[in-house]
């Protein structure tokens, strides 16, 4: 059977309705206040977004590394804390029986360097055969051959983040602390649907994308007129608030998607606490 793009589309909403409450209360206290006061905190994160707004992929991957290199301890706790957020929250939204609040935060403690591991791995096997590509495509010495293994290399990115989404889930849900499994998991539950699972990723990406840029000029704008100080502080709530919207769409979203493909997989789809 083939993912169903029109079900995982529905099953999100339904997840979002039902839990949208709780949701936003978790993603305020863990992505939306963390990341707003970043960015106010820290000049550079507007950098960021202006390098990024460029489109000079030099600049931005300039800023970045600069960014990391002088704050690379704050994002290391954010990245804990906010990893707690993501997976408290999808044991939020599937874990039955349903869990409270604190039991689910408990979840995503004990998860969480489990979580970590899985996205490092997965860096690290992007990373990897990317670099491949272009090396061998840049051996040849043909430009053509340099910029193909560039395309490649790009696509392959997609397909490991597409076979490796579910590793999120996989670990809050289903209880998996093994990162090597959680992955390994992953990608056998998408075999045979990656290409339709990755164009609902980008459907999805490509509507928030439009949606939150109009949402950001607007606001900025209005905070703009208020002052150099107030724009910066409007820059720190915008980029908070988006944040925090994200997550709470994308864990229906893979909360959904993992639902749908353990009915497809045939394993039950009413996870037990973990």
């Amino acid at each position: 059977m083939k993912f169903d793009l029109d079900t995982a589309w529905k099953d999100t909403m339904g997840l979002l309705t039902r839990n949208l409450g709780l949701l936003a209360v978790v993603a305020g206290v863990f992505f939306f206040l963390p990341y707003a006061g970043i960015t106010i905190a820290m000049p550079e994160m507007g950098e960021l977004e202006q390098a990024s707004a460029s489109g000079d992929f030099e600049v931005m991957m300039a800023a970045v590394s600069d960014l990391y290199l002088q704050h690379w301890w704050v994002f290391l706790i954010l990245a804990i804390v906010q990893g707690i957020g993501l997976l408290a929250m999808l044991a939020l939204v599937r874990q039955r029986p349903s869990p409270t609040v604190g039991e689910a935060l408990g979840t995503g403690a004990r998860s969480v360097v489990s979580y970590i591991a899985a996205q490092l791995l997965q860096t690290a096997l992007i990373v990897f055969a990317v670099t491949v590509l272009i090396t061998v495509g840049a051996l040849t010495g043909l430009q053509a051959l340099a910029a193909l293994g560039g395309v490649i290399g790009f696509v392959a990115t997609c397909y490991i983040f597409t076979k490796l989404s579910l590793a999120a889930p996989v670990i809050a849900i289903d209880g998996e602390r093994n990162p090597v499994r959680a992955l390994a998991r992953s990608w056998t539950l998408t075999k045979g649907n990656s290409i339709r699972l990755f164009f609902f990723y980008l459907l999805l990406l490509v509507a928030f994308i439009i949606v939150s840029t109009v949402i950001s000029l607007v606001l900025g704008l209005v905070f703009a007129l208020a002052g150099e100080q107030a724009a910066l502080f409007g820059q720190g709530i915008v980029s908070g608030l988006t944040n925090a919207v994200m997550i709470v769409v994308a864990i229906c979203v893979l909360a959904a998607v993992h639902t749908q493909f353990m009915r497809l997989a045939g394993a039950p789809t009413e996870p037990t606490d973990a």
